[in-house]
């Protein structure tokens, strides 16, 4: 029998563990994330579970595997392989505590990437939220629902979804020196590009990556500092994702209307 460990298929390593690995490696297709392993998925439409595009991390099976233990969940979780029109992987204007600069969701018509889906649970989607600071009256990101047909996710079987949710960056996203967001070229590359262009933000976090990632790691003041610097230096727009946030809740899943996608 082939081993669908994740060790075995290169998948185990988390960027929370390994920061420079930021978003991690991703499955080259479809799989069931099932403790430590990946398994061939039957379905890659689950109407009974809340579909969340994948920008960073989350698309990671160490890392999506390493957030759900640490809330004792150990229900699979459906990661489901997408072509999405609309939606582009941009850098988040935060540092993060766990030693990296993350991506973030851009608004960019005419963009095709192929991203991963997410279909979780009530108790999945609770610990993402979590992970993402949602429920935090200051926390890194909200939940959105981006509706079809402003973003097209389409899944292999050529199901288009009606939409899917996205974490939009409280902080808003960096730009790449013209007004325009950039995106994220790994961690490593974005890093190195950050330190170059930025004396204060060398003073700060050292010259190299690796010195970065190390002084950042559950500094949260340093964190903080890094954070109000890309906007001191106005390095900061917006995602064009913001209005899809108007008067959509961040609370317990299942507790209000617009937690709860469009029925399929």
């Amino acid at each position: 029998m082939e081993d669908r460990t994740l060790e075995a298929l290169g998948l185990a390593e988390a960027p929370r563990e390994h920061p420079l690995l930021y978003p991690g490696a991703w499955p080259e297709d479809s799989g069931l994330l099932d403790g430590d392993r990946l398994l061939p998925l039957r379905r890659l439409v689950h109407e009974d579970r809340v579909p969340v595009l994948a920008i960073g991390s989350n698309a990671c099976p160490g890392q999506l595997r390493h957030k759900m233990a640490g809330s004792g969940i150990t229900s699979p979780v459906p990661m489901v392989r997408a072509r999405v029109t609309g939606v582009d992987v941009g850098v988040s204007a935060h540092v993060s505590r766990m030693g990296y600069v993350s991506a973030s969701p851009v608004a960019a018509a005419g963009v095709v990437r192929e991203l991963f889906v997410l279909w979780l649970d009530p108790a999945q989607l609770a610990v993402i939220d979590a992970s993402e600071g949602v429920p935090l009256p200051h926390g890194n990101y909200r939940r959105a629902w981006l509706p079809f047909p402003d973003a097209r996710v389409e899944v292999a079987d050529g199901t288009a979804l009606p939409g899917a949710y996205v974490y939009v960056n409280r902080h808003g996203v960096l730009h790449d020196g013209t007004g325009a967001p950039r995106t994220h070229p790994g961690q490593r590359a974005l890093l190195t590009e950050l330190l170059v262009d930025s004396p204060r933000l060398r003073e700060l976090f050292g010259v190299t990556p690796e010195q970065f990632c190390a002084r950042a790691r559950s500094d949260l003041e340093l964190c903080a500092r890094g954070t109000r610097l890309f906007a001191e230096e106005k390095r900061v727009t917006a995602s064009g994702l913001e209005r899809y946030l108007d008067g959509q809740q961040t609370g317990r899943p299942g507790t209000g209307a617009s937690l709860s996608p469009p029925l399929m």
